[in-house]
């Protein structure tokens, strides 16, 4: 599948929600009340932040965002790569990369120098896109990686 990438729009903010909740959430106590509201406030900025999703025949199936802060951590870094996230059933088609991309662009367009990221286990997916390790940490007793890109 040919992934396309827009900018998210209200219709796409619960579907989005409900899979970040899944994927990123869970056991937190973060509402889908919350983070709907936190991509609405994404959607309603600026235009600097955004949020872009990926649709297959029209349906949400994956989004990632750019955000001047990112969970509390260690760091004084801006901007964000943020909340990547791909169906499962989408997976492994190029939409990662394609939303990755579209993220890059979007930053790189607003005069963005450097771009971070935090990752769990995907390093070797942002390695392949040119992404670069610098850091680990312990974020919630968990490990994190630092990555960066320059664009």
């Amino acid at each position: 599948m040919r992934p396309t990438i827009e900018a998210m729009a209200e219709g796409d903010v619960e579907v989005i929600a409900r899979l970040r909740l899944e994927a990123f959430f869970e056991g937190t106590g973060r509402t889908l009340e919350e983070d709907m509201a936190g991509l609405r406030g994404l959607i309603a900025r600026d235009g600097f932040e955004a949020a872009f999703v990926a649709r297959d025949r029209g349906q949400p199936v994956g989004s990632c965002l750019l955000v001047r802060d990112e969970i509390d951590s260690p760091h004084d870094l801006t901007p964000w790569l943020a909340g990547l996230i791909v169906e499962e059933a989408h997976r492994g088609g190029g939409i990662g990369t394609a939303l990755v991309r579209t993220v890059e662009a979007h930053a790189a367009s607003a005069g963005v120098g450097t771009l971070y990221l935090y990752t769990w286990q995907a390093r070797g997916f942002y390695e392949a896109l040119g992404w670069s390790a610098v850091g680990t940490f312990e974020q919630d007793g968990g490990p994190m990686l630092l990555m960066s890109r320059d664009l």
